[in-house]
């Protein structure tokens, strides 16, 4: 019997493999076309034309659910943008940051001022108020008189979580050019929440969403569109079943049109069938790899959650569908086993909200009569899989 690490390293230096440029079923790579997205290439483009003109574009949101074709769309704008800009005297910067992977106002707007080319000693990255991080961001563009555009990705998940202050930051984001004598400041939110400027305030309204432009869910047959032409660039040639191809069509597209999900689908399948040594992709790898991306989405996200953020998923898990009172009450129990001092509950209740958006938990408002109202939550996922991921936590072994 051979030895099963040779085997698969033989299998690697030997060259067998069906996938020959897995950057293409990266979310990050950018294609040359993009499908089905014409209207919308051409929407943002315009909007953000006036930049080319020595003008300022207006301030411009951009929503869809998440696999719309966003990001790619906006990216691809401005690259296109970059490249006519070099070729320009007028002083144009394009910024991008994503506000999930930033976690935080300061760190987002840290992150926009080190793009800008603003050095650590002038915008250090912590130790100073959002206010005075903002004063000299705008001292900074006053002075190069540079023309910044500033897309911030995810912009709901930024909104979420920012304090009063945070949002008053967001409004003088979006007021910038008033404070600004020379150059300019344009801010494109992308957001995956269509009801995200209901959550606002009417202040950030009226000036972020100068300019919007709405990208609708994908079809079953333009996601097969999209999977063809990634297959054809980057797996070998009759290397993917076509049944394998309309069942990953038939997952993203029947759940939510999301086309990032039918690429991360085939990826998977692809790198199974490797493992395997089989010589095409076929339905049953697909299947596999739906499990698996579903699996390893929820266990990564629980695994990243500091110790309250798991006691309090627990508390759901043991108090099942209730209201944040009852949630708290059986948090602040936890905690005692585990000898740590419990959070406040309006810190509590503010961490369910931030799990909440992970999708992880969901919560419903109940009208209470006389009472008012209070909102209930429960688990999305199974308490076998909180169980399974946080095991291994030697400090929730006692609960688990």
């Amino acid at each position: 019997m051979s030895d099963p690490i040779d085997r698969l390293l033989d299998a690697a230096e030997s060259g067998k493999s069906i996938i020959k440029n897995r950057d293409i079923l990266h979310f990050t790579y950018i294609p040359d076309t993009i499908q089905h997205r014409t209207s919308e290439q051409e929407q943002v483009t315009q909007s953000l034309l006036p930049i080319l003109k020595h003008s300022r574009p207006s301030n411009l949101l951009v929503y869809g659910k998440p696999g719309t074709g966003k990001t790619l769309v906006v990216k691809k704008v401005l690259n296109k943008i970059q490249d006519r800009v070099e070729k320009s005297k007028f002083p144009i910067k394009l910024v991008y940051s994503n506000s999930k992977e930033e976690t935080t106002l300061y760190g987002l707007l840290v992150s926009f001022g080190r793009q800008l080319g603003i050095k650590d000693d002038k915008l250090p990255s912590t130790g100073l108020a959002i206010s005075e991080v903002f004063k000299r961001i705008l001292t900074s563009i006053d002075e190069s008189k540079i023309n910044a555009i500033f897309v911030i990705d995810e912009i709901d998940y930024l909104a979420q979580l920012v304090s009063k202050t945070g949002k008053d930051i967001l409004y003088q984001l979006t007021r910038a050019n008033e404070r600004l004598k020379q150059g300019s400041l344009t801010l494109v939110g992308i957001s995956n929440d269509l009801t995200f400027k209901e959550k606002l305030d009417p202040r950030v309204i009226s000036s972020l969403g100068e300019e919007e432009v709405v990208f609708t869910n994908y079809n079953v047959e333009q996601i097969k569109k999209i999977l063809e032409e990634r297959i054809k660039e980057a797996f070998i040639p009759n290397s993917v079943a076509d049944s394998a191809l309309n069942l990953c069509a038939a997952l993203a597209g029947g759940e939510h049109g999301d086309a990032r999900r039918a690429i991360d689908l085939i990826r998977v399948a692809g790198e199974i069938a490797e493992r395997q040594q089989s010589d095409k992709v076929t339905e049953d790898h697909v299947r596999e790899a739906s499990l698996k991306i579903e699996e390893n989405k929820e266990e990564t996200s629980l695994k990243s959650y500091p110790l309250h953020e798991k006691l309090v998923i627990l508390a759901i898990m043991k108090a099942g569908g209730s209201s944040t009172g009852e949630i708290y009450s059986s948090y602040k129990g936890l905690c005692k086993v585990v000898g740590r001092d419990e959070l406040t509950q309006r810190r509590v209740t503010q961490m369910l909200s931030e799990i909440e958006l992970s999708g992880i938990i969901t919560g419903r408002l109940i009208h209470q009569g006389i009472h008012g109202r209070t909102k209930k939550y429960k688990l999305t996922i199974s308490s076998e899989m909180i169980k399974k991921t946080f095991k291994d936590d030697l400090t929730l072994q006692d609960i688990v």
